[in-house]
């Protein structure tokens, strides 16, 4: 199968009283599976979440940005993802090591690696004093119907979200995306009832995608009469820098830089976003320290 490009579409439906998202993810699951090294079904987890990141990021304008936080009670701890306006992802599991049995459905059991106790938390900063939060609780851990509720109940929209990820035998991601369809005021309840009708018959996105369809097919399948107003390109993109770890390391002050270099005479920092790590031997050591006395 051809590599396609990763990109999202926005588009409206229904005089623009439906708005529409459809997402291809897949080389960003990828690039992320492979940084933390994710098994199947903490690769599955991580996925929705980034991909419903990267939907909810093209919601955002100019430079605002949010935080994605689910804490379930599962054996992969927490999920923790980034995105932006700008189509730029990035997250981590806390235990990328979880790999677990299929579900009933034969397929990866998501909601037992996630767990279905806890919270799903979206942070957004719009550039405002305090950032914006919403938490609701989990309701299934299977991701798409915990960020629908989390639409209905923390930003009064009804949604349907769909999320999905296949993973090959080999470990690698074979396909990931989604959609998200919101309900605007004035819908009809017929109308209503026949989006409603189309989300519950759609196969998963990642058959979808793995046919070939396009995004902006997958969309028609929801939404007939949907017009596409906006695509952009959806990529990896960490805020980590070498600069911002040495201010990290500055941060942490006189004595404790002293006791680094003293007791180790080096220091290596891994970003948990991408995994990437920043090495800092004796001398760079001594120089930040003497920025710290500053």
């Amino acid at each position: 199968m051809e590599n396609k490009q990763d990109r999202l579409i926005r588009g409206t439906a229904m005089n623009g009283r439906v708005r529409a998202f459809a997402v291809r993810t897949t080389a960003l699951v990828e690039e992320l599976r492979r940084r933390h090294d994710t098994w199947p079904t903490a690769t599955a987890a991580m996925g929705r979440t980034l991909t419903a990141a990267a939907m909810m990021g093209a919601m955002l304008k100019g430079k605002e940005k949010l935080n994605i936080q689910v804490k379930g009670d599962g054996p992969i701890g927490q999920i923790v993802v980034e995105a932006n306006s700008f189509g730029e992802v990035t997250g981590y599991v806390t235990n990328p090591h979880v790999h677990l049995p299929s579900n009933s459905q034969g397929k990866l059991d998501v909601a037992g690696a996630v767990g279905r106790e806890g919270y799903l938390h979206v942070s957004k900063d719009l550039g405002l004093k305090e950032p914006y939060r919403g938490s609701v609780p989990i309701i299934s851990g299977e991701l798409g119907e915990d960020f629908t509720y989390y639409f209905a109940v923390s930003e009064q929209t009804p949604t349907a979200v769909g999320l999905g990820v296949l993973v090959a035998p080999d470990n690698s991601v074979l396909e990931a995306g989604g959609f998200i369809v919101q309900l605007l005021p004035g819908l009809s309840d017929e109308e209503i009832t026949a989006i409603e009708q189309a989300v519950s018959v759609i196969p998963p996105v990642t058959t979808l995608l793995d046919q070939g369809l396009e995004l902006e097919d997958m969309l028609k399948q929801l939404l007939p009469d949907v017009e596409v107003l906006e695509e952009m390109d959806i990529k990896f993109h960490c805020q980590c820098s070498r600069e911002r770890v040495e201010q990290t390391l500055i941060s942490l002050g006189q004595a404790e830089l002293e006791r680094l270099i003293e007791e180790d005479g080096q220091a290596e920092v891994v970003c948990h976003f991408c995994n990437e790590a920043y090495h800092f031997d004796r001398e760079q050591m001594q120089d930040i320290l003497e920025q710290a006395m500053k």
